[in-house]
């Protein structure tokens, strides 16, 4: 009884330690992220700008390739590592290594192939570039990434990613002050992307010797063999995230290539500036729930039942609350910010920043059941929903565009997160872990989307009619509007819950 207290002790302090360097990690990431982008933007155009997001999205879904096979081994170590089975370990890592390698390979060549239809991705390109020579700049980079990055797997499943946090943080200041002062003295941009790829290939080697010192057994994996059963256990799980995959890459990856295709690259890079700063509320809030994976995934193991169902409770309380207060802050904060930050010529229109709001309050919004999901090894149940999405995503943006333009896309955005909402997550979540009804989740879903809206319109409401004559105090005004408004419209539809009183108390102690 008391080695599981000192392990409960143990996994809490852990799980504080992954928040911080979570949120560490990205507010420098949104700092650094915020000045580089307003440098690139005065020695290099809009349009590269939108190249970069382009190539960004069609790499990043070259991602299919991995095939989920780093979330299938991180869940198969938590056991081993909990038990100290160093053969089983070995043997994971030798595993991973070798299948991160023929991954490497088959994204080289699939990529490669990709260079063919390059040119009916884009409308029109009317800067002085070889897209090409960009593109294949870009392939190198996950390519390099693919061959380094497989033993940062140990350590988040060992619940030590804080460690690869703070590496992080130096990896993004040295980069981007490097970059910036060479496109500062040259306004080269291949040379731009070259130093990411030094920079990203340092990073996975500063992590590589790390884990070479902290688990020195794994120095030596050659020979490790995987226990058959626990084989077909990953297979299994690969199978299924292949699917998970799929459609998370097309759903996230698709949007730009859409707009390109159909709207323009000038139109991607005016998006870019907007998703710069919902991609920061995503990763912080996002990575700080994810940081309580391990935590979870332990507590599972143990015991799946009112527990665990409480722990999910207050987890989805404190995600809502900060998913709405970030998605209004969005929605009233984002035109006097990029007037303020690049200039009025960079706007979007309102109906477009009121869908991107409400697309970044969906997202936010399943972190709370992703990693419950993510900890009790649920992939294969669902497997087919992502593919669903997917189409979902293409066939309804394409449509929805020729009648709102670009609104259009991330309508069609929305409407496909509706696969997971109404069919995934009260089936395998509330019904398959918690064994709790229909009627409840959606009562609990459909409430939390209901003080969003209100607070979302209160907030757009009260900034739209307090207009200032200066940008930085709109800005201001509208933040502590918002926040407040958020504040009080939550504080008076949810105090009677077990969520609020439990997360009051621990204010109110403090």
């Amino acid at each position: 009884m008391k080695e599981n207290k000192r392990g409960l002790h143990s996994s809490g302090r852990a799980a504080i330690k992954n928040l911080s360097g979570a949120v560490l990690a990205n507010i420098a990431s949104i700092l650094v992220g915020f000045f580089a982008q307003k440098i690139f933007l005065l020695f290099l155009n809009t349009e590269y700008l939108g190249l970069n997001g382009l190539f960004s999205n069609i790499i990043s879904m070259l991602g299919i390739f991995e095939l989920g096979i780093g979330s299938a081994i991180t869940f198969s170590l938590y056991k081993p590592l909990a038990n100290d089975d160093k053969p089983t370990i070995k043997s994971l890592m030798n595993f991973y290594k070798k299948a991160y390698r023929i991954i490497a390979i088959i994204v080289a060549l699939v990529g490669g192939a990709i260079t063919f239809v390059l040119p009916y991705l884009i409308k029109e390109v009317t800067i002085d570039i070889n897209i090409y020579a960009v593109y294949l700049l870009f392939l190198t980079d996950v390519v390099c990434s693919y061959l380094l990055s497989y033993r940062r797997c140990i350590l988040y499943a060992d619940q030590k990613n804080y460690q690869i946090s703070y590496i992080h943080i130096g990896y993004l200041v040295i980069m981007n002050a490097l970059q910036l002062c060479l496109l500062a003295i040259t306004h080269n941009y291949y040379l731009y992307l070259g130093v990411k790829i030094i920079m990203h290939v340092a990073e996975n080697l500063v992590v590589h010797f790390i884990v070479r010192r902290q688990y020195s057994y794994l120095n030596n994996t050659n020979g490790s063999v995987l226990d058959k059963k626990l084989e077909k256990d990953i297979f299994q799980k690969i199978r299924a995230l292949l699917f998970h995959k799929i459609g998370t890459f097309i759903v996230l990856g698709s949007d730009n290539i859409i707009i390109s295709k159909f709207i323009g690259l000038v139109e991607v890079g005016l998006y870019s500036n907007y998703y710069l700063i919902s991609n920061a509320f995503q990763q912080l809030i996002g990575q700080a729930i994810q940081a309580l994976t391990p935590t979870v995934g332990r507590k599972l193991a143990i015991d799946a039942t009112e527990k665990s169902y409480g722990a999910f409770k207050k987890t989805r309380f404190a995600g809502f609350c900060l998913s709405c207060i970030a998605a209004v802050l969005y929605m009233t904060c984002m035109q006097p910010l990029i007037k303020l930050w690049l200039g009025e010529q960079y706007l979007l229109g309102i109906l477009t920043l009121a869908m991107l709001s409400l697309n970044l309050f969906q997202r936010l919004q399943r972190s709370a059941f992703g990693i419950f999901k993510e900890a009790a090894g649920i992939y294969y149940e669902d497997r087919f929903i992502p593919i669903i999405e997917s189409i979902l995503n293409i066939v309804v943006s394409i449509i929805l565009l020729q009648f709102f333009g670009l609104a259009g896309v991330f309508m069609g955005t929305t409407i496909s997160g509706l696969a997971l909402w109404c069919y995934s997550y009260p089936k395998f979540v509330y019904k398959k872990l918690f064994k709790r009804n229909y009627w409840q989740y959606a009562r609990e879903t459909v409430g939390y989307i209901a003080i969003f809206v209100v607070c979302a319109a209160v907030s757009f409401f009260i900034t739209s009619v307090m207009t200032l004559n200066n940008v930085l105090a709109q800005l201001a005004v509208n933040s502590v509007i918002s926040f407040m408004v958020c504040a009080v419209i939550i504080a008076i539809a949810l105090h009677n819950t077990s969520s609020f009183k439990f997360f009051a108390n621990k204010v109110l102690r403090r």
